[in-house]
């Protein structure tokens, strides 16, 4: 654990609430800003003071779809200049999915910016409390038990190596399809059946659960329409989503588009996750 650092957190969900108060149980001296309706949270009415931290770590998202500072627990919008105007130059930023605009702001101002969604250990972690919150939507959307369901995980990363297992130890008949040959044999190797994935649509129409991981889409008229009545798609890839919405809602497929599941499912862990990672970046800039 690092010695005791002076930590900003500024706007964010209940992960970013969560992650304040665990930096707080390991001593660090820690400022919430644009979390005032966050359980617990005490916030500062202002960035003064922020350009003495250590570290300032951005939500995930950093910025909201307008482009400002996504806090949805902040009673006001907070423009993302607002934050970075307070920072001194060298100043280490944190933040969740930096975009073009983020980045360039930083740049502009001579801050230092790193993406710890952009790392794989927390890709590695998330992929945790992913599984299990889309365990937990197929529970409650399917009118028949996991147990014995014929289940189809595409994509064979890190969130399918995590979600796959999980099913079967729950007594799903479980495939995998990824594009990969080394997907495959790894999928074999947990005992789960594979296919490729360049004919989806002619062996979809076996299964009542399919999962889908890739974040392009794979899921088009065609295969959605050769899926069994009554089948549930439950799409875990980030957008644009694997899954065409429109096509799917035209032929009637159920689908649920389940973003930001650790969040949502698992906040606390979700924070420790991030403060970890966190760490780890301040610890190989030295800080």
């Amino acid at each position: 654990m690092l010695r005791a650092k002076n930590i900003w957190v500024a706007g964010g969900d209940p992960r970013q609430a969560a992650l304040a108060g665990l930096l707080a149980d390991d001593g660090h001296s820690v400022h919430t800003y644009a979390l005032e309706q966050a359980e617990g949270t005490k916030c500062e009415p202002s960035m003064a003071g922020a350009d003495r931290a250590d570290c300032v770590v951005l939500p995930l998202p950093a910025a909201g779809p307008d482009g400002t500072l996504n806090a949805p627990l902040s009673v006001r919008v907070h423009e993302l200049s607002e934050v970075l105007d307070a920072l001194r130059p060298g100043q280490l930023v944190c933040a969740g999915m930096a975009g073009a605009g983020l980045k360039g702001m930083v740049e502009e101002r001579g801050l230092v910016l790193r993406d710890y969604f952009a790392r794989e250990e927390l890709a590695v972690l998330n992929a945790i409390p992913t599984a299990e919150g889309a365990i937990q939507i197929a529970m409650e959307e399917m009118p028949i038990t996991l147990h014995d369901a014929r289940v189809m995980v595409i994509g064979f990363g890190r969130l399918g190596r995590a979600l796959a297992p999980r099913l079967r130890a729950l007594g799903a008949r479980v495939w995998v399809s990824a594009r990969r040959y080394e997907q495959r044999a790894a999928a074999e190797c947990m005992g789960l059946g594979s296919e490729g994935m360049d004919h989806l649509s002619d062996w979809l129409c076996s299964y009542d659960l399919v999962f889908n991981t890739v974040p392009v889409q794979v899921l088009g008229v065609e295969e959605l329409a050769s899926l069994k009545e009554g089948a549930l798609v439950i799409d875990l890839a980030s957008r644009p989503g694997g899954v065409d919405l429109d096509a799917a809602a035209a032929l009637g497929v159920r689908v649920v588009w389940a973003l930001s599941l650790p969040g949502k499912v698992a906040p606390v862990t979700s924070g420790r996750y991030i403060k970890d990672t966190v760490y780890h970046i301040m610890e190989e800039l030295n800080l």
